[in-house]
């Protein structure tokens, strides 16, 4: 008898440890705290969208052509050029559709693209992962607030989008100074958006002539590299077959003029942009994209800072 009671003290012992668990257990899963993808996407004014991240084979049109997404009220805001870039749209960019944010799902209906779902995931307390599962391929953004966000830096790393977001690039100014040279003859620039991102164009037209009046005279291939220890001044490289290279350093005066210095004559020319190109451009009720050429963020492997430093007499 005495065995008997025992046991049963031992079974109702372990019975009262159990349910006590579980309920300490029950309590802490209730206490967690939840955040919808509607909360997760306004915790940042930006998402810089990180192109060299991108994992997947597959395209979202409108996150590959844009610098930073926002979501704001409903409305999806985008900087898709560099021109303008932190005074359009206070910052944000231009509206570019509309977004319904639910569970961990985001939708948006893109004013040009169409629709896009994604599932939303929390990597780390600033960075978020849209995977589109139409395509299977995920995009990783970089939260930021407007205040801490640095527009700089960004706009000069890149610059070779800066220089595709004009039809035309007219020369207005060259220096009295300097020598005379192959490039005093050429009016007009262009570069080109689309393929491998490294096409220009030039032309020795007359100045004060549309862009879609331009006879161009050669096509070839440029570069642009960064100079050691000066983030805000660039070299620009234009390979003319007959001219060889013709090597400039690039400094940018406003969002619609550029100074190149051309240190094997040391002379100084200004061009200044013609026929800007907005890659979703707003009419009215009606949106279009600019297709003529149609700008695409590509995967860019680490930049390797120019050797040459600058040889310019100050």
């Amino acid at each position: 008898m005495k065995t008997i009671k025992i046991l049963l003290s031992f079974v109702l012992t372990a019975t009262l440890f159990t349910s006590c668990y579980t309920e300490v257990v029950v309590d802490d899963f209730n206490d967690a705290p939840v955040i919808t993808a509607n909360q997760l996407l306004n915790s940042y004014d930006l998402w810089y969208v990180d192109i060299n991240s991108t994992v997947g084979y597959g395209e979202t049109p409108f996150l590959q052509k844009a610098f930073t997404v926002s979501f704001l009220n409903g409305v999806v805001y985008a900087n898709n050029n560099i021109a303008g870039l932190g005074s359009n749209g206070n910052g944000f960019g231009i509206d570019v559709g509309e977004f319904d944010a639910y569970d961990m799902i985001l939708d948006v209906q893109h004013d040009i693209d169409g629709f896009s779902t994604f599932d939303v995931y929390e990597v780390d307390y600033n960075t978020i992962e849209l995977y589109n599962p139409n395509n299977d391929t995920s995009y990783f953004l970089d939260g930021y607030q407007r205040n801490n966000f640095d527009y700089d830096f960004v706009f000069y790393d890149n610059i070779h989008y800066f220089l595709q977001e004009y039809e035309a690039w007219e020369k207005t100014y060259t220096s009295e100074f300097g020598a005379i040279n192959e490039f005093d003859n050429e009016n007009y620039l262009q570069f080109l958006a689309g393929g491998n991102d490294s096409t220009f164009r030039s032309s020795q037209d007359d100045i004060g002539l549309s862009a879609n009046n331009l006879i161009w005279d050669y096509t070839g291939i440029y570069g642009v590299g960064d100079v050691s220890g000066n983030e805000l001044l660039k070299t620009l490289t234009l390979d003319y077959d007959f001219l060889d290279n013709e090597f400039f350093e690039l400094t940018v005066i406003t969002d619609s003029k550029i100074e190149l210095f051309h240190p094997s004559s040391e002379t100084v020319y200004e061009f200044e942009g013609r026929g800007y190109i907005q890659y979703l451009k707003s009419d009215g009720n009606t949106k279009e994209k600019k297709v003529s050429k149609d700008k695409k963020r590509k995967f860019r492997k680490d930049k390797v800072a120019n050797p040459r430093e600058s040889t310019r007499k100050v």
